[in-house]
């Protein structure tokens, strides 16, 4: 971690220092985080080569577009990172849509439905992983937009990479359906969901441990098989 002096002006604040401070108490938590992350991701990579090929194919078979999206998002110490996701929206979906995705979004392509039923979109984020951008288990990365709404509390959960999944995700993982019937999805997730989300995400940082993340993954696996 970062010394203290040398986080982001708007993060050196007491609520985060109070998650800092547990942070800094694990330290070696941290380190084997940090070196599953490395390890794992760089397996499955080379293990799930055939799958991304074959994903790669049937998304171009399907839709007009490229393969991959590649969107802005916001990791640890808000710096900004490209992430990668198997693109299960027609192409330039943000210029026609809001930036959360609701149950039955139109912009989002027949493979698509399948790809985020299963999570398989999420796979290509083993990429970001390995390169230190994203880590297995934390708060999920969101879009700059969201960010500028953290409040002094919410901005603990940079402390720490973004992360593929965590309790929160499982928890919220039909979040869509919680967007359907708003007639204003952003404000709903600004006011509603986001608040909540950070509350379970703040809870995980004082009880981090590496073990923790290790139920979390067994967790998720479970999850997407129950789908």
């Amino acid at each position: 971690m970062r010394k203290w002096d040398e986080l982001p002006r708007d993060m050196k604040n007491m609520e985060v220092k109070y998650y800092y401070q547990i942070l800094q108490s694990r330290k070696a938590s941290l380190i084997m985080k940090r070196v599953m992350d490395i390890l794992l991701s760089a397996i499955l990579l080379i293990i799930l080569l055939p799958l991304f090929l074959l994903v790669g194919i049937i998304i171009k078979v399907d839709s007009h577009g490229p393969v991959m999206f590649r969107q802005m998002r916001i990791t640890q110490y808000e710096r900004k990172f490209r992430i990668f996701k198997f693109r299960t929206m027609v192409e330039n979906a943000e210029q026609v849509g809001t930036q959360v995705t609701t149950k039955g979004d139109m912009r989002v392509t027949r493979v698509g439905k399948f790809l985020r039923k299963y999570r398989i979109d999420e796979i290509p984020q083993l990429i970001n992983i390995f390169l230190g951008d994203m880590t297995f288990v934390g708060t999920r990365p969101e879009v700059e937009k969201y960010v500028h709404y953290y409040t002094d509390a919410m901005k603990a959960t940079l402390l720490l990479p973004a992360g593929v999944t965590s309790r929160t995700s499982i928890l919220y993982k039909d979040e869509e359906k919680l967007l359907d019937e708003a007639k204003d999805a952003d404000e709903v997730y600004v006011n509603i969901i986001l608040p909540e989300k950070m509350k379970y995400n703040l809870a995980l940082i004082e009880e981090f441990n590496f073990w923790e993340d290790i139920k979390t993954m067994l967790l998720t696996v479970k999850a997407v098989i129950k789908r």
